[in-house]
């Protein structure tokens, strides 16, 4: 399936138009304008990092999904490379465990949301249910389920509920969830599977596996157009990000999280005066 025919299915969601205009737009700049840009948002974000943690008052969760190649990591370690460790937690979402398995299949996820001060980072998550597992749906007969819970006329609607309610839920604890997609186009992934088979400092990063996923091209770009279109929401929206482009994508990831940041109108907790009285009175104790 061609890019833009993945793209088309988000025609509703404003995001859509914003980034692709974002995307043209900043398409030409120079590495220097590039390296100038992204380090002005990475002080941003380190800036308003210690002030999220000191307010205390929201958690932000950053989700990350798309398909093999397409830069998750990179966007991960660029963007996030100001922010203070102690503010920041990555979980990497790979083939659930035994005990995983013997559990709901967002049980693991809420094992690992941020506490209010604090930025979760998801490089990929709950969302694989409904992507990888309907690309292959033997993975949910073999989860164990009752019969009746793994009709596949009923249970993606069913899933996407679950998914739905659970970020409103987040959300009205003062949890702000923002999602990326990274679109990256099947010729662009090709590329970089071969620069991970060429270059031997890169090697690791390539498997069996990723081959034969390619093959379900087709079948993912079906399941990510249900999947957005059937989940992103006033509260949790999804953001697809042009990702061929990879210094690019950084950029407007970083944007994004500058400004879904700034919306919090956050504030350092401010000192009463019985609080201030009780400074002094420790000052002089230095």
């Amino acid at each position: 399936m061609a890019a833009q025919t993945l793209l088309s299915a988000f025609v509703a969601l404003e995001a859509k138009v914003l980034f692709l205009a974002s995307f043209r737009r900043n398409a030409d700049k120079s590495k220097k304008d590039y390296q100038k840009i992204l380090g002005n948002h990475v002080a941003g974000l380190s800036a308003l990092e210690r002030l999220h943690a000191a307010s205390g008052r929201y958690s932000l969760l950053l989700i990350f999904q798309g398909m093999d190649a397409a830069g998750k990591d990179g966007v991960i370690r660029h963007v996030m490379s100001g922010v203070n460790p102690q503010g920041c937690r990555v979980t990497s979402f790979k083939q659930p465990s035994h005990e995983e398995l013997r559990h709901d299949f967002l049980w693991r996820a809420v094992l690992n949301f941020p506490e209010r001060g604090q930025i979760g980072i998801f490089n990929r998550s709950y969302y694989e249910e409904v992507l990888v597992v309907r690309v292959h749906p033997e993975i949910l007969r073999n989860q164990g389920l009752p019969d009746e819970l793994c009709d596949e006329k009923t249970v993606w609607p069913e899933l996407y509920r679950s998914i739905a309610e659970l970020e409103g839920h987040l959300h009205r604890n003062g949890t702000r969830i923002i999602k990326f997609f990274l679109h990256l186009s099947k010729e662009e992934q090709r590329r970089r599977f071969l620069g991970r088979i060429d270059e031997p400092s890169k090697n690791w990063k390539f498997t069996l596996s990723d081959v034969r996923e390619r093959n379900y091209w087709a079948d993912y770009a079906r399941a990510y157009e249900n999947c957005l279109s059937a989940t992103s929401s006033r509260h949790a929206p999804w953001y697809v990000v042009p990702a061929d482009d990879k210094e690019n994508a950084r950029l407007i990831v970083s944007q994004i999280i500058l400004d879904s940041l700034n919306e919090l109108k956050l504030e350092y907790p401010k000192t009463t005066p019985k609080r201030r009285r009780e400074l002094k009175s420790l000052r002089r104790l230095l």
